[in-house]
């Protein structure tokens, strides 16, 4: 795509060993879905990734990357803080030590700002977390499986957010990860890009109860309601 990079290694790591480690041990410790004993037993022939499971993870997975790209876009191109810059600056970047009409009146230093990277970094960790709510069951929606059903679960999130709170506030590990504190008016706008996640997630729990993993009692309940 041309564009500046959105995250470096050190911060990848962070998120894989860190702040995703918390959360995915926590989520060990969920409850059953209260529609499991209604379900019939699985086919054993059937392969661990179904299309439809499959399906789901490139949704979901297609969000988060998009969501963080577009988060690092968002402050170059729209943040009134930000440098403003128009869509053809930013994907041609690497000219602007070159000159050109098009960077007379671009610092080129805005490149190596670390405001970017830090909201790609916090949109990724929060949807992290918030896919750890998700996770809380396969295809029951959070209204009927609330968060606090696994309270390990809410206290790993709340861990996790810390930490990250922790490398973006501390002066320290600011320089060690090439990120920097952010606004209130940015933290709003990590939270715009990051909380659609549920709501996706909530669809296609929806279309999976209801059409795709349905069970002997949901069937009879969709016949009642079509009467």
């Amino acid at each position: 795509l041309g564009l500046p990079e959105s995250l470096i290694p050190v911060q990848l790591l962070w998120v894989n060993l860190v702040t995703d480690g918390l959360p995915a041990t926590a989520l060990g410790f969920n409850p059953p879905d209260l529609d499991i004993m209604e379900r019939p037993p699985r086919n054993p022939k059937e392969s661990l990734i179904t299309p439809w499971l499959f399906f789901r993870y490139m949704a979901i997975g297609t969000y988060v990357g998009a969501g963080t790209v577009g988060a690092s876009c968002w402050w170059y191109v729209s943040y009134h803080d930000g440098p403003l810059l128009t869509w053809t600056q930013l994907k041609h970047h690497f000219k602007c030590q070159a000159g050109g009409k098009e960077f007379e009146d671009i610092d080129c230093d805005v490149f190596d700002d670390p405001h970017p990277m830090t909201m790609a970094l916090s949109v990724l960790v929060t949807i992290e977390m918030l896919n750890a709510l998700n996770s809380l069951s396969e295809n029951q929606s959070l209204l009927k499986m609330p968060p606090w059903y696994n309270k390990y679960l809410l206290f790993a999130i709340a861990l996790s957010m810390s930490l990250h709170m922790m490398i973006l506030y501390v002066p320290m590990f600011n320089t060690v990860f090439q990120i920097c504190p952010l606004t209130l008016e940015e933290w709003m706008a990590v939270m715009k890009i990051s909380l659609p996640v549920v709501f996706l997630d909530e669809v296609l729990k929806f279309i999976a109860r209801n059409y795709i993993d349905v069970s002997p009692r949901n069937s009879e309940l969709n016949e009642l309601d079509g009467k």
